[in-house]
């Protein structure tokens, strides 16, 4: 991508010498996500132009270096995107995710818009041989339900509640699920999306368009309320409203990217002592924990692929994605 709205084609040498370390992916699948769009309309507050768009895929192995032992050519996989200095605080305490230096492969480094790929095996996460392609690109996005599930005080045998019914808000619900929640409900305004969350099995849904916040969530929870909220909207009401309804001394998990910076009432986090936690992509241990969940069916992801475009119609797929709104949840970009 140039500039914002303007995709350009080159063609480029297939890479033929690897270092030692390194793995030659042949990428198969590309998944478009919100973050993707933000990218597109010149709105994400973090990447720079000219950039190679793609972080969330699946791939073939196509060639191993001389020292890599775990991988070998032919297997299904994918990797995180994430480039870390490795040497400063957060990188030593293990979240690297926040790296003081991070640069994100397909924002502010080149992603995987391109037919091949080289990733150090450090970061290769195999794909089991009975996974489909379109379920390993979905394990990116699935990280993220994974780490930002992970970033509350807790989620077993709690109510919660999810802003935000996109791919990556379904996701967290499912993961919600999974983490043994005692009911969880999901909210956006389209009843496509809303209708893709019962298809994936997700307790409970909420037009806020149609029924206000908190007669849903009391009509949904009762009395009990819910204890948990994430907000993957990345828009003013929606942070609102978790933040007007969630239990006192509840846990806000903030994951929606936001065009424009929103207000939050500071007074009132403090005299209700809510804990609100950011939550920032995923860790080795988020895909891994991806991966096995979508393999044994614990997350659901068929439902949540809309359509597929071939690799020259990447800009018809953006079109697409404008121009069907809220009736679209993943569009795949094939290889």
């Amino acid at each position: 991508m140039i500039t914002p709205g303007v995709i350009e084609y080159k063609e480029l040498p297939k890479p033929e010498k690897l270092a030692a370390n390194e793995v030659l992916l042949k990428i198969e699948r590309i998944g478009i996500c919100g973050s993707d769009i933000h990218v597109f309309h010149g709105e994400h507050p973090a990447t720079p132009y000219p950039v190679v768009q793609g972080h969330e895929y699946s791939a073939i192995v196509h060639d191993i270096g001389s020292e890599v032992k775990s991988i070998k050519p032919g297997m299904k996989a994918t990797a995180w995107p994430q480039l870390v200095c490795g040497k400063c605080g957060p990188c030593q305490r293990g979240q690297y995710n926040v790296c003081q230096e991070l640069k994100v492969q397909g924002f502010q480094a080149p992603g995987v818009a391109q037919d091949y790929f080289i990733v150090p095996e450090e970061r290769i996460i195999v794909i089991p041989g009975t996974m489909s392609l379109d379920q390993g690109a979905l394990v990116e996005p699935a990280a993220v339900g994974a780490h930002s599930t992970s970033r509350t005080t807790g989620i077993e045998g709690k109510n919660i509640v999810v802003s935000g019914a996109g791919t990556v808000g379904n996701l967290v619900a499912q993961f919600a699920m999974a983490r043994g929640a005692a009911k969880v409900l999901i909210t956006d305004i389209s009843n496509y999306r809303l209708g893709i969350a019962k298809d994936c099995g997700i307790d409970g849904v909420l037009n806020v368009a149609s029924t206000p916040f908190e007669h849903g969530v009391k009509a949904f929870f009762g009395d009990s309320g819910f204890q948990i909220g994430f907000e993957a909207a990345g828009v003013q009401p929606s942070l609102h409203a978790l933040m007007a309804n969630v239990e006192n001394g509840g846990d806000i998990v903030i994951l929606g990217v936001y065009s424009e910076n929103p207000t939050v009432n500071m007074y009132f986090l403090g005299e209700h002592e809510l804990n609100m936690f950011g939550s920032m992509m995923y860790r080795k241990e988020d895909y891994e924990e991806a991966v096995k969940k979508i393999d044994s069916g614990q997350i659901t992801t068929a439902p949540l692929i809309s359509k597929h475009f071939s690799f020259e119609e990447y800009l018809d797929a953006y079109k697409y994605i404008e121009k069907q709104g809220d009736k679209t949840m993943k569009v795949m970009i094939d290889l």
